[in-house]
C-alpha cells in the first residue's frame, strides 16, 4: 500500500467565514469518525482568512475513495454555501479508480508521481540517549 498526499486549495466567500469554519468542523468530525484510513486531514487559512489549504495524507488511494464516501454530503455543502475555487494536488501513484474519481470531480487537480527524495536513516541510539545516560553507557 502506498502513501498517498493531498493539498486541496479553496477560496472563502467573502462574508462567510463564520459559515466556513463551522462546515470545516464539520468535515473534521466526520473524518475522525468515520476514516479508517486517513492519516492527516489538517485545516489552514490564510493570515487574511481568505484562502484555505488542506493538508491530507491516506494510507493508500482506498483511503481517499473511503473519505470522499464519508465526507460527500458535507464537502457538498461547503462548496454550496461558502467556499470556491476548489483545487487538489495529488502526490503518490496513480490509481485507476482513484483517477476516476478525481477526473470525475468537478474540482481542478494535478497529479504528480514521486521521483526522488531523502531516505529515512536509522536512529543513532547514542544520540538520543540523554547526557546522563551516555554516561551509563559501557565505554
Amino acid at each position: 500500500m502506498a502513501l498517498l498526499e493531498l493539498s486541496a486549495h479553496m477560496t472563502v466567500r467573502p462574508g462567510c467565514l463564520e459559515g466556513f469554519k463551522k462546515q470545516a468542523a464539520e468535515l473534521i468530525r466526520i473524518t475522525q469518525d468515520k476514516d479508517r484510513h486517513t492519516l492527516r486531514y489538517d485545516w489552514f487559512l490564510s493570515l487574511d482568512e481568505t484562502a484555505c489549504e488542506v493538508r491530507e495524507a491516506y494510507t493508500g488511494p482506498e483511503g481517499l475513495i473511503e473519505h470522499n464516501r464519508h465526507v460527500l454530503d458535507a464537502r457538498t455543502t461547503l462548496f454550496k454555501d461558502y467556499a470556491d475555487n476548489h483545487f487538489m494536488t495529488v502526490y503518490g501513484e496513480v490509481s485507476e479508480p482513484l483517477l476516476n474519481l478525481l477526473t470525475a470531480h468537478a474540482a481542478g487537480f494535478k497529479w504528480f508521481c514521486f521521483v526522488q527524495g531523502l531516505e529515512p536513516s536509522a536512529v543513532n541510539p547514542a544520540r538520543s540517549l540523554s547526557s546522563a545516560d551516555q554516561d551509563k553507557q559501557p565505554a
